[in-house]
């Protein structure tokens, strides 16, 4: 039983470092500054909740699940909201530039 709770976790933390690593080369091919914005903030905001899906798996029912599911509920808001700022502010700067061309 163990090494099947073991196989489940080190399969969502191998999906989360896919996922993380997917988003870092999508930030680097993509050319404009909103859809590098929008890979890297999908890209954290899912691998960092699948890794710390994979972890609670792994430690099991504990105190230390009881932080890692309030990380996850934390990211989960904080980071499309920065996200979502990052893009209006930019939105906002590029419709001011070419207000005044």
């Amino acid at each position: 039983m163990e090494w099947i709770r073991f196989l489940i976790a080190a399969l969502f933390i191998l999906s989360g470092l896919f996922v993380a690593v997917s988003a870092a080369v999508g930030v680097f091919k993509f050319k404009e500054c909103l859809t590098r914005m929008h890979s890297a903030a999908m890209g954290d905001t899912l691998a960092l909740g699948l890794v710390l899906t994979g972890l609670i798996i792994l430690f099991g029912i504990s105190f230390t699940s009881l932080k890692l599911i309030l990380i996850i509920v934390f990211l989960w808001l904080a980071s499309p909201v920065s996200s979502h700022l990052i893009a209006q502010m930019t939105y906002e700067r590029k419709k001011k530039e070419n207000d005044t061309i």
